[in-house]
């Protein structure tokens, strides 16, 4: 067994990674070893020295190839090489000495309570499975913060509406309860109504196509993007912003960063503070808007 093979199953058995993460990882270690065979002659990864690696981070930046891209490619050789030592191949890391590229940080911009508003109760969703499920998705984004690969992975079984709580399978397979909203409860007993008229599939999943299959990535992605396309005019439209909104909005209406953290499945309270940004900026309108000092 090769190293890269070693170091797949390392992630996904020792490490809990996803598929998707253990995929992008190996992708990125393959174009690296592409990389290393056409420009020069070490043909393991295990020979390879730092000037190697700058010379490919020098090919990625003159293909265009954004700083953060990069340093998540790097970040996965980081990954490999650590692995290396961990087993003896290697004595010392190439990448020792490597600091990341300096990125700029995209404000990822939240949507307002009123353009949910407008998704949620101004639009008109037919009355079919398509148009229940279609409304179910947005509010279970919104009123749980979950992510796109756990809202296609909830099972039947994940839900327990006598209680009105969902049981979601996160990253690195950890395990959270998030409590839904009695609305969205309801919605979920119509959803499973429409969902017994089609022909099913993939029977284990509760959201489904109309073909009765599994969602995929790209069609929640564009279904997200269609519904806000008609009340919002930000430039990015997705399930990681209706993310961002449920955590912006969770802070800005007095929940504890803490508890956020716990909902949105974050291992560190430092992943869940990018998202007090906004509710800063909301804090500071409110607090313009009532202070008595400022109000001459």
């Amino acid at each position: 067994m090769n190293n890269l093979h070693s170091f797949q199953n390392y992630l996904q058995i020792e490490k809990n990674y996803s598929l998707h993460t253990v995929s992008a990882y190996i992708k990125d270690l393959e174009f690296f070893q592409e990389f290393v065979n056409v420009n020069f002659d070490k043909e393991k990864l295990e020979q390879v020295n730092y000037s190697i690696i700058r010379s490919w981070i020098v090919q990625l930046v003159d293909q265009g190839i954004s700083n953060a891209s990069i340093n998540r490619k790097i970040s996965s050789l980081k990954s490999f090489y650590k692995f290396l030592l961990k087993i003896k191949q290697i004595e010392s890391s190439p990448l020792l000495k490597h600091k990341a590229l300096k990125t700029s940080k995209i404000l990822q911009i939240p949507f307002s309570e009123k353009e949910l508003d407008k998704v949620l109760n101004n639009i008109e969703y037919k009355k079919d499975f398509e148009g229940i499920r279609d409304k179910l998705i947005i509010d279970l984004f919104y009123t749980t913060g979950i992510r796109r690969t756990e809202l296609i992975n909830l099972k039947i079984h994940n839900f327990n509406l006598l209680n009105n709580t969902i049981k979601v399978l996160g990253k690195r397979n950890k395990e959270r309860i998030i409590p839904i909203v009695s609305i969205v409860s309801q919605q979920a007993h119509l959803y499973i109504k429409e969902r017994s008229k089609i022909e099913v599939k993939d029977s284990e999943y509760f959201f489904l196509m109309l073909k009765g299959v599994k969602l995929n990535d790209s069609f929640v992605y564009r279904l997200i993007n269609y519904y806000f396309s008609n009340v919002s005019e930000k430039v990015k439209k997705s399930p990681h912003i209706l993310r961002h909104t449920f955590a912006t909005h969770m802070l800005n209406n007095g929940a504890d960063l803490n508890s956020v953290k716990e909902l949105l499945g974050h291992s560190s309270l430092a992943s869940t503070q990018i998202y007090t940004h906004s509710s800063l900026a909301e804090l500071k309108k409110v607090y313009e808007n009532a202070h008595p000092r400022n109000q001459n």
